[in-house]
C-alpha cells in the first residue's frame, strides 16, 4: 500500500467497540476488495477504555492497509472523524460508524455516484432499526429543520455513511457536532450532492453513544451553521443591520418624546421612553461595533492556519499522511 496511490479511504471513529471492531474488519475488506481499487481503512480510537485499542493494534500489525490513530482521550465523534480525514490520503473519503449498523456492502453504491460526477454522496437509512421516540422521531424532525435552514435537502443528515471527494473535506474545519453538516457546509463551494438508500442494521453488540441530548446539541450547532452559511464572511451585514434597526427605533422614540415635550410640556429628563431611546441608540452602536470587529476576526481567521480539534497519542501505518509513521507515543 505504501507504494501505490490510494483511491478510497474509509474512516471509522470508534469508542469502546471491542466486540464490533473485530467483526467489521472482514466485512470491510470483503466489500473493498471487490472494488478493484487501492484502499486504506483508518480506525480512530477515540480514547476507548476497553480492549478496542488492543484489538486494532493487532489488526494493524496483520494488515498494512489498516491504519490506526489513537487519541489521548475521548474528544467526541466529530474530532475523531476530523483526525481520520486529516490522515486519509485517498481520492475519495468514506466515513462510517464502527457499531456494525452501517453496512460496508453499501460502499460500492456511494462510489458509483461519485463516479457519476457527484462531490458528496449521503446515505439514507430508509428502514432504520432504532427506537422511534428516542431516535427516529427526533432525527426526522432535526433532518427537516436542517434541510429548511440550510437549503440542502437530504432525508438523513445523521447517517454517518457518506462519500466525499477529498477536495471537499480540505475546505472544511470540523468542531462541535459539525460532521453531520458537511453537505451543507460544502454547499458554499458549490458541490454536487446526491443521496442513496443504504441498509441500516440493528445494534447487536455494545451500547449506543447517542441520546436525546445529542439531538439538542445538533440544533444548537445548526444555529452556528446557519450563521456560517449566511454571514461567516460578512458579519457586518447581520450585526450592522441589527444596529441600524436599533438606532432607527431609538430615533423614532426620541422624536416621539420631543413631540410630547412640545405638545404637552412634559418633563423628559426622567421619562422612561426617553431613557429607552438612549438605550436602543447605544445598543445599536454596540452592534455596529461588533460587526466591524467581526470583519477583522474573519479576515484574521482566513489568513491564519487552522488548529486541529484533537491531540494524537500514537499512529500506525500512516507514512503517506501528514502524521509520522510511529507506533509509539507522539
Amino acid at each position: 500500500m505504501k507504494d501505490r496511490t490510494v483511491d478510497v479511504s474509509v474512516v471509522i471513529p470508534v469508542y469502546n467497540e471491542e466486540t464490533n471492531v473485530s467483526l467489521i474488519i472482514p466485512e470491510l475488506k470483503d466489500a473493498l476488495h471487490g472494488l478493484g481499487k487501492n484502499y486504506e481503512i483508518i480506525f480512530v480510537n477515540d480514547g476507548s477504555s476497553d480492549k478496542t485499542e488492543e484489538i486494532l493494534e493487532s489488526a494493524a500489525e496483520q494488515h498494512k492497509d489498516i491504519r490506526l490513530i489513537t487519541l489521548r482521550r475521548n474528544f467526541g465523534q466529530t474530532a475523531a472523524m476530523s483526525a481520520g480525514f486529516d490522515a486519509a490520503v485517498g481520492d475519495v473519503i468514506i466515513p462510517m460508524d464502527g457499531d456494525l449498523q452501517n453496512d460496508p456492502a453499501d460502499i460500492p453504491k456511494l462510489l458509483q455516484k461519485i463516479d457519476e460526477g457527484y462531490d458528496v454522496v449521503s446515505g439514507w437509512r430508509v428502514n432504520r432499526k432504532d427506537k422511534y421516540w428516542t431516535r427516529r422521531l427526533p432525527s426526522n424532525l432535526a433532518n427537516k429543520l436542517i434541510s429548511l435552514t440550510t437549503n440542502v435537502h437530504l432525508h438523513d443528515y445523521g447517517c454517518t455513511l457518506k462519500a466525499y471527494k477529498r477536495i471537499v473535506l480540505q475546505s472544511i474545519e470540523l468542531y462541535g457536532e459539525m460532521h453531520r453538516f458537511i453537505p451543507a457546509l460544502a454547499s458554499v463551494i458549490g458541490v454536487k450532492v446526491a443521496e442513496v438508500p443504504v441498509n441500516h442494521r440493528a445494534r447487536t453488540h455494545g451500547n449506543s453513544k447517542y441520546g436525546i441530548s445529542r439531538t439538542l446539541r445538533v440544533v444548537l450547532d445548526l444555529m452556528t451553521v446557519k450563521f456560517l452559511l449566511s454571514y461567516s464572511t460578512r458579519p457586518i451585514q447581520i450585526f450592522g443591520l441589527s444596529g441600524i434597526i436599533s438606532m432607527l427605533f431609538s430615533i423614532f422614540m426620541g422624536l416621539g418624546v420631543i413631540y410630547w415635550r412640545i405638545r404637552y410640556d412634559m418633563v423628559i429628563a426622567n421619562n422612561s421612553f426617553f431613557l429607552l431611546a438612549v438605550l436602543f441608540f447605544l445598543i445599536g452602536g454596540q452592534f455596529i461595533a461588533m460587526g466591524l470587529l467581526g470583519e477583522v476576526i474573519v479576515r484574521t481567521y482566513h489568513e491564519a492556519q487552522g488548529k486541529p480539534t484533537y491531540v494524537i497519542s500514537r499512529t500506525r501505518n500512516l507514512s503517506q499522511g501528514p502524521f509520522p509513521d510511529d507506533a509509539g507515543d507522539l
